[in-house]
């Protein structure tokens, strides 16, 4: 199958002219307002623009991600297998538009980004909600007069400098 370039009628997707953080739930513009042209390998040519963040929107991502972090911990795992599950459906359910998003930004053939790179981050969601569900604490003797419990609970914010060829199955990771 063939597909439109970006910015044609006929695309899978039609992008906005501009992308601003996603932080907290929410679009937020960059503190400083600028932003850098998205250029597609395909033609090599501008197809949307993007927030060019600095350090102080890292630290609002840092703050909301800290903010977010003590209520996830509490949620069960169950509830976050749950939750896991549901972005495995949703990616599942929308594949080939994000299969081609992914071929726009990084260049790569539809048939892998459809093939394996979103398929595989299904696959990744799916396998860390089974992980979570079977996962099980411990109880160790160490010696006769001490027991040491063991659990698992999440630790906290992680971040990512990730390379441009696998960005939706990197955040899978």
């Amino acid at each position: 199958m063939l597909y439109a370039l970006p910015g044609s009628a006929d695309a899978k997707i039609q992008y906005k002219s501009k992308y601003d953080n996603f932080i907290g739930g929410k679009w937020v513009a960059p503190i400083k307002g600028e932003y850098f042209d998205v250029i597609t390998p395909i033609t090599g040519k501008a197809y949307t623009q993007a927030a060019r963040s600095g350090a102080e929107d890292v630290e609002l991502a840092l703050d909301a991600a800290h903010a977010a972090a003590d209520k996830w911990g509490r949620t069960s795992a169950g509830e976050r297998a749950g939750l896991l599950l549901k972005i495995a459906d949703r990616l599942e359910a929308n594949i080939e538009l994000l299969a081609y998003a992914e071929t726009v930004d990084n260049g790569k053939a539809i048939r892998e980004t459809l093939n394996a790179d979103i398929p595989l981050a299904v696959d990744h969601f799916r396998y860390f909600a089974g992980c979570l569900r079977a996962q099980e604490g411990g109880i160790s003797e160490i010696d006769e007069n001490t027991v040491a419990y063991h659990f698992h609970e999440p630790l906290g914010v992680v971040g990512q400098i990730i390379p441009w060829n696998f960005p939706i199955l990197m955040a899978a990771w």
